[in-house]
């Protein structure tokens, strides 16, 4: 039922995006097509004006139609580069030179009918870019003290509070401070469920509070934020060409020498004008030159709709191509913080005694393994009693004084009783004893990402060889490695260890792409074809990545590669199709078989088809948002 229900509202969306997307045409492009489509029927009517042989109406159609084609040719001229819009002047000229005025105005018609398909696509690759430049609130609420007062976005400073109420977007990245919530979270991690927040959250730029009034420590803001990073990536990728857009205007050019040659020869050999001139005009190349760019920059918005920043056209090309996936393991495949993964207490105990009692010893260390004690015990709720006093030896543990009961935890040297469990290097054993009376211990390990498996196994389904790096111990290396799928592991690595084993990867003539989130990964960021880096990691290892995860969610890298391959299989088809068409196309029209009319509709509905293969990939927004 709720399919039925919802159905018709996804059409509506549909049709409104539809009617929207033909709006953008510019009334005047509309008016000059309509304008030359009117002149060619009414010559082709016998409507010839004063001189037969040179019809005013037709000279006027060809005059409005083909000045932007004109102007764009002269640049093209003054900057020594050979283009479709010259060629096609070219043969526009031809034909009206011959008396051939309703084809020269029909070509013109379909010629200037493309340049708006052209211009609407890459407008629907762009909405990606305005969509999210625009979507920031202008101004936001800060707590001042007591009160509250709205100042511009652009003025707003790390560490001021931010107040969002219910159905606001969140403008900075931050942590929430007061209030619970949920928010959509989908322009910047694609989550596509609400997500939870209570104090002490983390909360990005670009989610959109759906319950509660929020207020959030601002950390990054603007441009620093994850949503600022975005924008500015889908910027730079929309003024960047990958090698792939430059061969295709190479591509262009060449295609345009190769049929001035073809009609050179084809008047040669058959002195036949009206074949020459349908030679000129049936090769195509604007639908891969302009296809390309579009593809690439629907593609990277695309990835960043789905929570992965590409910073540039190019490392989209490379990771298209890249055939190893090599990960840094803690904080990448791992979350990088220890976790309470078993309670074993000893017999007579309780388990939730035996936590609540070392989350009171522990509560004020600062040690990594007492905080996930600690949050392990409030996550249970449990209640724990503050600790009178509290003595910490390094390396081994503390002892603490919790409700008149001396209470030590830590290694099993410092532990009285402590009985060895079985430990498959995965994990860490913290034991706790009661008064010198033994209680159990706690076993904690680096959890791994709930994504990780899934993400390992969807990457290697899709041919690509998967790596794990890491400093760690070869027996927690492997467990990890055993749990994840991945056999090709390495431990005990030093940062210039892991740049080593990219580089012999590379030098293997594996295509490598690197995974990490922490300083020591950057150097092999940097050396790999493409360096992806998490959200949550370092500064050093976002700046030198070439892809940011944003979320941190490695699904979100198994969709970035899917689209980065999926955008060059629809590059590979424009080019192939292109080359394929046009060689066939100058073929027949060499040996007349093509009209300079229907060589005109042979170049508009390829270069029409080319750059709607292109345009598949632009991200819509429509759709998803109605059936939310």
């Amino acid at each position: 039922m709720t399919a039925q229900v919802a159905a018709p509202a996804v059409d509506q969306v549909a049709a409104d995006e539809a009617v929207a997307w033909w709006r953008r045409i510019a009334p005047r492009d509309a008016a000059r097509v309509a304008a030359v489509a009117l002149c060619a029927a009414l010559v082709a009517a016998g409507v010839d004006g004063p001189w037969a042989a040179v019809p005013a109406l037709a000279v006027v159609g060809l005059v409005a139609g083909c000045w932007p084609v004109l102007t764009e040719a002269w640049e093209d001229l003054r900057d020594r580069r050979m283009t479709m819009e010259l060629s096609m002047l070219l043969a526009i000229a031809a034909a009206a030179a011959i008396g051939e005025w309703v084809t020269a105005l029909v070509i013109t018609a379909f010629v200037l009918a493309a340049e708006i398909l052209e211009d609407l696509s890459m407008d629907r690759g762009r909405a990606a870019l305005s969509a999210l430049a625009a979507f920031l609130p202008a101004t936001v609420v800060v707590r001042d003290g007591d009160g509250v007062r709205e100042v511009p976005l652009d003025e707003l400073a790390v560490g001021q509070v931010v107040v969002v109420s219910p159905g606001g977007r969140v403008p900075v990245d931050g942590t929430v401070v007061a209030g619970t919530s949920a928010v959509d979270a989908s322009r910047v991690t694609g989550e596509s469920m609400p997500v939870e927040l209570v104090p002490g959250d983390r909360v990005y730029a670009g989610s959109v509070n759906q319950v509660g009034v929020l207020e959030i420590a601002a950390e990054r803001v603007g441009a620093a934020s994850s949503y600022g990073q975005i924008v500015d990536a889908v910027r730079a990728a929309e003024e960047s060409q990958a090698p792939a857009q430059r061969l295709a205007d190479r591509l262009a050019g060449y295609l345009v020498y190769v049929a001035l040659a073809a009609a050179a020869v084809t008047w040669l050999i058959t002195r036949d004008l009206r074949a020459t001139i349908s030679v000129v005009i049936v090769a195509g190349a604007c639908g891969v030159a302009a296809g390309t760019p579009l593809a690439v920059l629907g593609a990277i918005g695309r990835s960043a709709r789905a929570g992965a920043i590409v910073k540039d056209g190019a490392h989209l090309e490379a990771l298209s191509a890249v055939d190893t996936i090599v990960f840094d393991k803690t904080g990448t495949l791992t979350a990088g913080t220890p976790q309470v993964v078993a309670v074993e207490p000893a017999p007579g105990r309780e388990a939730d005694e035996l936590l609540a009692l070392a989350a009171g010893a522990e509560m004020f260390s600062e040690h990594p393994l007492g905080r996930a004690i600690v949050a392990e015990a409030d996550a249970r709720g449990l209640t724990v009693a503050q600790p009178e006093s509290f003595d910490y030896v390094p390396g081994r543990g503390l002892e603490a004084q919790v409700a008149g009961h001396v209470v030590r935890v830590g290694a099993s040297g410092h532990v009285a009783g402590a009985r060895e469990s079985h430990d498959d290097g995965t994990t860490t054993l913290v034991h706790v004893a009661w008064d010198d009376v033994y209680a159990g211990a706690i076993r904690l390990a680096d959890a791994v990402r709930s994504s990780a498996a899934p993400a390992v196994a969807d990457l290697q389904a899709l041919g690509l060889r998967v790596v794990m790096l890491t400093g760690d111990r070869p027996a927690t290396a492997r467990g990890i490695g055993d749990r994840l799928g991945i056999e090709d592991v390495r431990a005990e690595l030093l940062p210039t260890d892991k740049l080593a084993a990219v580089d012999a990867l590379r030098a293997a003539g594996r295509r490598v792409a690197m995974v990490g989130d922490g300083v020591n990964d950057a150097p092999a960021l940097a050396h790999a074809d493409v360096g992806i880096a998490m959200g949550g990691g370092t500064d050093i290892a976002r700046e030198t990545g070439d892809v940011v995860l944003i979320s941190g969610d490695l699904a979100d890298l198994v969709t970035t590669v899917r689209t980065a391959r999926r955008a060059r299989r629809i590059v590979t088809v424009n080019f192939v199709g292109t080359v394929v068409v046009d060689l066939a196309g100058m073929a027949l029209a060499a040996v007349g078989v093509l009209t300079p009319v229907l060589a005109a509709v042979v170049h508009v509905a390829s270069e029409s088809a080319f750059i709607l293969n292109s345009a598949r990939l632009a991200p819509g927004r429509a759709r998803r948002e109605a059936t939310r």
